[in-house]
């Protein structure tokens, strides 16, 4: 890339592909400045030093976060949109995420995907406490979901695996050890690799329906309805 073609977003660009792939540890300015075939002292005039840099990767995210467009006829479906959208955006970015909580931003960062969810549960007839709970439980499911993502994805491989514990023979034993029904069908998909996608959209879909069955019935309890 030429210097005098370089811009602010150009660096920012470069800087975010950087610490998604190796973390915001490996990022400096000389690094960043090779891979924009150009000098430190160009990169300083853009953004300043690296705090100032890291701080606006930081605002860009925040920004980025925010532009979440629900999607589906249904309130359920447009609640299982946002949180899909959430949690794909959170997946795609954990290192430049790690950098928005260390700044105290990650309650900002998620005030987009609340509004959004807000607007939802209001559309299904929610109020008061109970929407505020219907919201919370969502984001909740969604933050938690990933973290459980991700602690499998860096935990040691596992002797014995899933997939050897409910193996055929493995599985007959337990069937007789603890008299669960026999199940050879729910062994088999036990033992083959859980689908996270499938089980995120499965999940969500379930508590949203919970959490909006009844909603337009009256918006609550009399206590949810007094505090609106």
């Amino acid at each position: 890339m030429a210097r005098s073609a370089l811009t602010r977003e150009d660096v920012l660009d470069t800087a975010a592909r950087l610490v998604v792939q190796h973390g915001p540890q490996h990022l400096t300015m000389r690094k960043l400045a090779a891979e924009l075939g150009t000098a430190v002292t160009s990169i300083y005039w853009h953004v300043g030093n690296r705090e100032s840099l890291l701080d606006a990767l930081v605002e860009r995210t925040v920004r980025e976060m925010g532009a979440l467009t629900p999607r589906g006829r249904t309130p359920v479906e447009r609640v299982v949109s946002v949180a899909r959208a959430l949690r794909r955006e959170l997946r795609a970015r954990p290192h430049l995420i790690a950098m928005v909580h260390e700044r105290g931003l990650t309650e900002r960062m998620f005030l987009p995907a609340q509004r959004a969810l807000v607007h939802e549960v209001h559309a299904a007839g929610l109020r008061g406490a109970r929407a505020a709970q219907a919201v919370r439980a969502v984001q909740f499911q969604v933050v938690g979901h990933v973290l459980v993502e991700r602690n499998r994805e860096r935990s040691p491989v596992q002797s014995p695996a899933e997939s050897d514990l409910w193996s055929a023979g493995r599985a007959e034993t337990l069937w007789s050890s603890d008299h669960t029904e026999h199940d050879p069908a729910l062994a088999r998909a036990l033992a083959r690799p859980a689908d996270p996608e499938r089980l995120f959209v499965l999940s969500v879909r379930a508590l949203a329906g919970a959490l909006l069955e009844g909603a337009g019935s009256g918006g609550g309890s009399p206590a949810d309805r007094a505090e609106q």
